[in-house]
């Protein structure tokens, strides 16, 4: 189940909230579905290089409200806040109608958003950097930053290779089956001279506990890593630090180090 389901809609209403917040009835639905959809797709067209990690669409009595998640808030804000206000009207003749509203958050830890690491893998492949080099990199600065687990999995020609293949890497823990694990999951596309490369990325950030804001604009408080286990004894890769000496095994013949051994008395 947990391999086959998609990481995010598995876990909906358990410790992850909707990304599209509104009521429709039977006649208008399907319109506001494509609408959202819509504005999703225009979005991230047009701001291609503003490392958008998600849009939320809220809906409140004729007013329609766009957040937008990201890790580069400058490029979508411009100088003055007259790159928004283009932006807005576009929405507006886009949605035609006439009171919408933009939000801009900052996501202050990048290297924790599946979408934007799997973006950063796929900009570096399309500028010919080596696929391995660019999937350690970045499995390497996620880690650094507190993630219990990582996996990033490629397909396509990679490398150029006249048969696609598939290929994965994995550090630290996934469990995919566990509901209350935070698990951020994206799917992105790197379009190369020889053909699109899919990028899967998976991101552990830790056990949530007890009832959590299903907000998805929510920041801070119970949405920050330190309301997750693990990340009080435990490194980046989910080992537990221990005291073993540098020279011991914690074993049978503790005395590997080298020198003489201890004469035994008795």
């Amino acid at each position: 189940m947990g391999q086959k389901a998609n990481p995010i809609g598995n876990r909906l209403g358990i410790i992850r909230g909707w990304d599209s917040n509104w009521y429709g009835s039977k006649k208008d639905y399907a319109n506001k579905l494509i609408e959202d959809h819509k504005i999703r797709t225009y979005l991230n067209a047009r701001i291609n290089k503003g490392g958008i990690a998600k849009i939320v669409i809220e809906r409140t009595l004729g007013k329609l409200i766009v957040t937008i998640h990201t890790s580069k808030p400058g490029i979508i804000i411009g100088k003055g806040g007259g790159e928004v206000d283009r932006i807005k009207e576009e929405l507006k003749n886009l949605t035609k109608k006439d009171d919408v509203q933009i939000n801009i958050l900052e996501i202050r830890r990048p290297e924790l958003d599946a979408q934007i690491v799997g973006e950063t893998i796929a900009r570096q492949i399309e500028n010919r950097i080596n696929f391995k080099r660019a999937t350690k990199m970045s499995i390497a600065s996620t880690l650094r930053m507190g993630a219990e687990g990582i996996k990033v999995k490629l397909g396509g020609r990679l490398g150029g290779a006249e048969i696609a293949r598939s290929e994965e890497f994995k550090q630290g823990r996934v469990p995919l089956h566990t509901f209350r694990m935070d698990i951020d999951y994206a799917n992105v596309f790197a379009q190369t001279v020889y053909g699109k490369i899919g990028i899967k990325v998976w991101i552990c950030k830790g056990e949530v506990l007890g009832k959590r804001e299903l907000n998805p604009n929510f920041v801070g408080g119970k949405n920050d890593m330190s309301e997750r286990r693990g990340g009080d004894d435990r490194r980046p890769g989910g080992d537990r630090r221990d005291d073993r000496r540098p020279g011991g095994g914690g074993g049978r013949d503790n005395n590997r180090g080298g020198g003489p051994r201890p004469e035994r008395r008795g």
